[in-house]
């Protein structure tokens, strides 16, 4: 199975939330960033039909590479989620955990997807 045919819905909404920023007034290319934990916590927030797709997008592909790279045989995951968790309830895990940190600088500053593993491993943790 190659990578297009199985994520289609990821590829799809990241150019998406790229396209269709410009049509929603209050995306703008300085505020609709993926620079920094934070950033991604205002994209995520953000009830703009385009940052919700880019937030999906997000949180999907930081899992599925998680996912790829914790092959369960050479290293261990660090993320466990119960079967049948949706990224819209990732997406509330990760608000959440942002807003618990929101005074923290050094995790506001991090790179985004490792925020997103911090939030969802804290979450569902692996035992």
């Amino acid at each position: 199975m190659t990578f297009k045919s199985r994520y289609p819905l990821a590829i799809a909404a990241l150019f998406a939330s790229q396209a269709m920023g410009p049509v929603y007034g209050a995306l703008t290319e300085q505020s609709f960033s993926y620079e920094t934990a934070k950033d991604l916590i205002e994209v995520c927030s953000s009830e703009a039909e385009a940052a919700a797709f880019g937030c999906r997008a997000f949180l999907e592909a930081t899992v599925q590479y998680h996912d790829a790279v914790s092959d369960r045989k050479k290293m261990k995951p660090l993320i466990c989620p119960p079967k049948g968790t949706t990224l819209a309830q990732a997406r509330e895990v990760f608000l959440a955990w942002g807003q618990k940190h929101a005074d923290r600088a050094d995790y506001m500053g991090e790179p985004p997807a490792v925020a997103v593993v911090r939030a969802l491993a804290a979450a569902y943790p692996c035992k």
